[in-house]
């Protein structure tokens, strides 16, 4: 994903690639990544990068994130963007993490973004201005649409359009199982499928019009199409649609809470040793 970034950026020329900073876990990777952009890209650079960036984007799995903020918040400036494309992570234990306020903004952008056909929904905090939020959509939209919402809204996001390419790529496989079934032979029923959800998917997009009025085109009395709608509609396809993104909206949901009340428990447990370790002495 920080690599897709990466890409969309230097496409962009929101900047140009002398100004871009790339670190990473390992020497090797640090030179695949700088051969690939021409950028400079340094291993285990994280607290020097923050220092000398305007923007620092945080792309790295929710489970590292924390120990990222506490290598790199001693850099930070109160001028600097943050971004972080963790998902889950909330704002407000990025606030806790850092030493000062400062502009701060959630982006949720899903896997297509590698080919440049993602969709991202963002969120900002109370400290970020009008114009740090139009420069921070800018590095996103190269890669797609770009959807700003209510932080609590990003759940929702997650099960949408996070995880939605998982449900399409199930739906295309069984259109290439079925196709397969027929007697078609796995390249023709790979390249129908992959192309009719790729081809449905932009006309949604280009007439603006509601899914089902374009199905309803489709559909002819009597015909091959409202046969297969009906075989659709009794096993359930949209409510099960429905279902799972429900279902993955509340585990998004549930996943943000935990952190919380982990970052919450760690900081118990620090004080608690603080208390143990320097008691306070009595009174005279």
């Amino acid at each position: 994903m920080g690599g897709a970034l990466i890409g969309g950026i230097l496409k962009s020329a929101v900047s140009r690639p002398e100004d871009i900073v790339a670190t990473t876990a390992s020497p090797a990777r640090a030179a695949e990544v700088a051969a690939r952009y021409g950028i400079r890209a340094e291993p285990q650079a994280n607290a020097r990068a923050a220092a000398e960036a305007d923007v620092i984007i945080l792309a790295v799995k929710p489970g590292k994130i924390t120990h990222l903020l506490d290598e790199i918040r001693t850099s930070l400036r109160p001028s600097q963007i943050l971004v972080s494309i963790a998902a889950a992570y909330p704002i407000e234990l990025i606030e806790c993490s850092l030493a000062h306020p400062m502009a701060i903004f959630r982006a949720m952008p899903n896997i297509p973004v590698v080919v440049e056909e993602g969709a991202t929904g963002m969120a900002r905090n109370g400290h970020s201005t009008v114009e740090q939020a139009a420069l921070v959509e800018s590095l996103f939209r190269e890669l797609g649409p770009v959807c700003w919402v209510e932080e609590d809204q990003l759940h929702a996001v997650t099960a949408v359009s996070g995880s939605g390419p998982a449900y399409i790529y199930m739906v295309i496989e069984a259109m290439i199982a079925g196709g397969l079934k027929q007697g078609l032979p796995r390249d023709v029923a790979t390249k129908l499928a992959e192309q009719t959800v790729l081809g449905a998917a932009k006309l949604v997009r280009e007439t603006g019009l509601h899914p089902a009025i374009l199905r309803d085109q489709v559909i002819t009395p009597g015909g091959v199409t409202i046969s297969a709608i009906h075989e659709l509609e009794k096993h359930g396809l949209r409510s099960m649609l429905i279902s799972a993104i429900e279902t993955a909206t509340r585990h998004s949901r549930h996943v943000t809470e935990s952190l919380v009340q982990k970052y919450k428990d760690q900081k118990q447990r620090e004080k608690t040793h603080q208390d143990r370790t320097h008691p306070e002495k009595p009174n005279e």
